[in-house]
């Protein structure tokens, strides 16, 4: 039976392949994944260089690749699908891409920024550019196949019109589309940004910055609406991230974890987080190198992982919220991602 590709768009996007056509829960051979370092499986790390110690200590017990001390969200989501971790697309060693492939990278950008990655630390592959990517694996891969090398990728191949080179273009027809989560939780903007006393949330986040995060996904919404209308071919799964997120931050302790404003890794401060010295930093005291970006005791018992980023306990429990449908529009669990509703 013909394939067919879901694009998964987690803010990011994941771009699955789906082999059955019934209302049946959805076979999903391959993913291919968009977005920043909150599903970045090594793209940055290969580019620029690794992501140090303790980086992937909880769950690989070294550096892969990943900004966490562990798995991402998007490994729960081919874990649950019964894929394999996604191999980052510009990782060119001990790679494998029979089940898709991740154009993802740390710092990435839905809009091209005029700086570079040593000036800003924004990435150089923006979303556009990560769409070129995955025009680029999709002509070489099938070129590959024809000379029997590599896994065959079937796609969509419904009519297009000429001005379409997106992703959907590309054959992607089923997207599933998280929003942003509230950054003004998150240690980096606490430690940055001064708040005034009245612009502090009863959790202790910066309101003025979740409310940017709330117009975005508001205008995010919006945006799916009404690509529903001019994408009739494609299914759009929009999940509410921030919702969960920022219920586990507000109610940590419910949900057993602590200090939910607090790094785990870092160093100093009020919320363990310094630009200067971040997780995995070393400094040199008497000739000799001393980390000093150190993690806590007990990650599982953490949601902020650096600073920026999820702890792996905190990126299950969002997936764990999220995989049934309850934050979805329509409600429908990732499984069911190919098929069609009343949108």
């Amino acid at each position: 039976m013909a394939s067919h590709h879901i694009l998964l768009l987690i803010l990011t996007s994941v771009l699955l392949l789906e082999t059955s056509a019934s209302p049946s829960p959805c076979a999903f051979p391959a993913i291919f994944n968009f977005g920043d370092s909150n599903s970045d499986t090594g793209g940055l790390s290969a580019a620029f260089g690794p992501a140090p110690p303790p980086h992937g200590e909880t769950f690989f017990g070294a550096p892969v690749g990943r900004y966490c001390d562990g798995r991402l969200i998007i490994d729960f989501i081919a874990q649950g699908l019964g894929l394999p971790f996604l191999s980052a697309y510009l990782d060119s060693v001990a790679t494998n891409f029979s089940h898709g492939a991740n154009f993802a990278t740390a710092g990435s950008t839905i809009l091209r920024q005029n700086t570079t990655l040593f000036q800003t630390g924004y990435s150089p592959f923006s979303l556009d550019v990560q769409s070129w990517q995955f025009a680029q694996f999709k002509s070489r891969s099938q070129i590959a196949y024809k000379k029997g090398k590599y896994q065959r990728y079937t796609f969509s191949s419904a009519e297009l019109s000429p001005c379409d080179d997106s992703v959907y273009g590309q054959g992607g027809r089923f997207f599933w589309i998280h929003n942003t989560g509230p950054f003004g939780c998150l240690p980096y903007i606490l430690d940055r940004f001064p708040i005034r006393a009245p612009e502090v949330d009863h959790v202790g986040c910066g309101a003025p910055f979740n409310d940017v995060a709330q117009l975005f996904n508001a205008k995010l919404k919006e945006t799916v609406a009404q690509l529903r209308k001019d994408l009739p071919q494609a299914v759009f799964t929009y999940v509410d991230v921030y919702a969960v997120k920022y219920s586990l931050i507000s109610q940590a302790k419910k949900h057993n974890f602590e200090h939910p404003l607090v790094a785990c890794c870092g160093h100093g401060g009020k919320y363990n987080y310094n630009i200067h010295w971040g997780c995995g930093s070393k400094v040199i005291v008497n000739g000799t190198e001393v980390l000093v970006g150190k993690a806590c005791q007990d990650p599982l018992k953490r949601i902020c992982w650096d600073g920026v980023h999820y702890t792996e306990a905190a990126n299950e429990w969002v997936y764990d919220q999220i995989v049934e449908g309850a934050f979805s529009d329509p409600p429908i669990p990732l499984r069911m991602a190919c098929q069609r509703q009343n949108q």
